[in-house]
């Protein structure tokens, strides 16, 4: 593997470690087995492969062309709904999900697993000059979504009122986000919309985390 092929594969793990590191040391008291938030990471990069080729089959059918809910259904729905319907019926009910923040550790596995493909992919087609804008947009993105949809899953385990509705939080509030960002990304002048966007969207999740650490707290303490 020549230099230019490390370095862009560096570059492109580099964000995802960090973000990963950022969320995991975030939980206040006893931190998540590894092996664990290593193997939920490897299904979220696993699941780049059958989402992308439903999103290959409508581009080729032209399902969705020039449609305006192209990014909310393409992007947002199905990349969402995969990472979902894997965190309900799997790591939901996983015996190491015992507090309100593991769900947001998770999630954040879950969908930097995606994004860490995707952008090794992006990069490797597209070159490394693009791998800033790369960890700032998408990738903070697809980590903040996961961080919203585990946060959500959290709040309907260890809440016994409202656990549907949460789940349903959990599924729609990411397509939504995934949806807004995609159409804002396609727009001409989509860096000054992008960013007051991200912005609001880590204002909220760090909210989301302090939120989930005090639960955290009280669940513990119980």
């Amino acid at each position: 593997m020549g230099l230019l092929k490390v370095a862009i594969l560096i570059t492109a793990i580099a964000p995802i470690v960090a973000l990963m590191t950022y969320i995991y040391l975030n939980k206040k008291v006893e931190l998540e087995p590894l092996h664990l938030i290593v193997r939920i990471f490897i299904v979220g990069s696993l699941l780049v492969f059958p989402i992308m080729f439903v999103q290959y089959g409508l581009e080729q059918e032209g399902v969705l062309e020039g449609n305006q809910w192209k990014p909310f259904i393409s992007a947002g729905f199905f990349e969402e709904f995969f990472k979902w319907f894997f965190f309900l019926f799997i790591v939901y009910k996983h015996e190491n999900f015992d507090h309100h923040y593991d769900g947001i550790i998770y999630g954040v596995s879950l969908s930097l697993g995606f994004a860490t493909v995707e952008n090794i992919i992006y990069l490797f087609s597209n070159g490394i000059e693009i791998a800033f804008l790369r960890a700032i947009f998408p990738v903070s993105s697809h980590a903040l979504f996961g961080l919203i949809m585990g946060f959500y899953m959290g709040k309907a385990k260890f809440r016994t009122k409202r656990k549907r509705w949460n789940i349903f939080l959990a599924l729609v509030l990411p397509v939504l986000l995934h949806g807004i960002y995609g159409y804002m990304v396609n727009l001409p002048s989509w860096l000054y919309n992008l960013l007051p966007f991200m912005i609001l969207l880590w204002v909220f999740s760090i909210q989301l985390i302090r939120v989930a650490n005090s639960h955290h707290t009280r669940i513990s303490g119980g």
